[in-house]
């Protein structure tokens, strides 16, 4: 085959790939476009009552907590690094983004929890023992679940109602596993039940 017709070839070739690069992009493009409009749902729920978020801090390296862990002293617990409090910074800004400038903040009484619901700027933080971790602990689980789940119940949920806990605190009474950060919108139903709108993920790297 001469130099020639191997351009021609190639030259016929061309708009074949660009065509199918093109659907390519079309279809991440759209796929982008509805994770967005998901998203964006997520927060409308959020903002417009009978629906509560579930946050799990930030990052904070490590699994768990020192044996030494005593509650008030945030010096014997696993922390936020400093990619957790500029994760948890930008994810206040996440929610001042989508409209949500003040809401009910409540957290569990683990430092890293604390500091990322601070790192908010959404307004006070209140502490919620029914929030507190239970890993390692299994005989908590259920008792910790109930508690929570009955103090949920007494809520009006006529404000943006925000609880940072932790990943086992989520999975037991959603059955979602979350990532540092992720936020899960939860729907009380009429009959006290709740039920899981969806998740936004917050990481911002």
């Amino acid at each position: 085959m001469t130099d020639t017709m191997q351009k021609m070839k190639s030259q016929k070739r061309l708009p074949r790939l660009c065509l199918a690069s093109m659907f390519a992009l079309c279809i991440v493009t759209g796929m982008i476009e509805a994770a967005l409009a998901d998203e964006s749902l997520l927060w409308n729920k959020l903002r417009s009552g009978g629906h509560f978020g579930l946050l799990r801090h930030a990052i904070a390296p490590g699994t768990g907590d020192p044996t030494h862990f005593t509650l008030r002293d945030c010096k014997t617990q696993r922390n936020l690094s400093s990619d957790g409090r500029t994760q948890a910074t930008k994810i206040g800004g996440r929610f001042h983004a989508n409209g949500i400038d003040a809401a009910r903040v409540y957290s569990s009484q683990w430092c890293r929890c604390l500091d990322t619901a601070r790192l908010l700027s959404l307004g006070e933080v209140n502490e919620l023992a029914a929030l507190n971790s239970f890993y390692q602990r299994e005989e908590r689980r259920v008792p910790q679940t109930e508690a929570l789940t009955q103090w949920l119940a007494k809520q009006t949920f006529d404000e943006t109602l925000i609880l940072v806990t932790h990943r086992v605190n989520i999975s037991a009474l959603t059955g979602v596993y979350p990532g540092s950060g992720e936020l899960v919108i939860v729907q009380r139903l009429q009959d006290g039940n709740f039920e899981v709108a969806g998740t936004i993920s917050t990481d911002t790297n």
